[in-house]
């Protein structure tokens, strides 16, 4: 192994057509839009009513982490196959959904 092949960069994959790719980050930034959309939905309610500071950074990270996550999940897998990114995009809406899950568990448990 040559100290050059260690330094570049794995090349895209060629079999990937490019319009598969952007369809499947197309769907999946959908999904990560609506569970953005959904945690402002949520949070507009209760911008009226006295709740804690913990309860407001929980609401805040619902609407950004979806974000994040997308932006990783892409950069990770930029210069994968179609079936790892799908994977990887998925796993990271899983994650969104159970930490949606704990953020309105939390607001009506009655801890804030």
């Amino acid at each position: 192994m040559s100290a050059e092949s260690m330094t570049t960069a794995p090349q895209a994959d060629p079999r990937r057509p490019r319009w598969i790719f952007y369809t499947l980050l197309g769907v999946f930034g959908l999904l990560y839009a609506y569970a953005i959309w959904n945690a402002i939905g949520y949070m507009i309610p209760l911008v009226g009513l006295a709740v804690g500071a913990t309860t407001w950074v929980a609401l805040i990270l619902a609407i950004i982490l979806p974000a994040v996550i997308y932006v990783v999940a892409i950069a990770v897998t930029r210069r994968r196959g179609l079936g790892t990114v799908a994977l990887v995009l998925l796993a990271g809406l899983g994650l969104v959904a159970v930490f949606w899950l704990d953020v309105v568990g939390y607001t009506l448990s009655g801890a804030h």
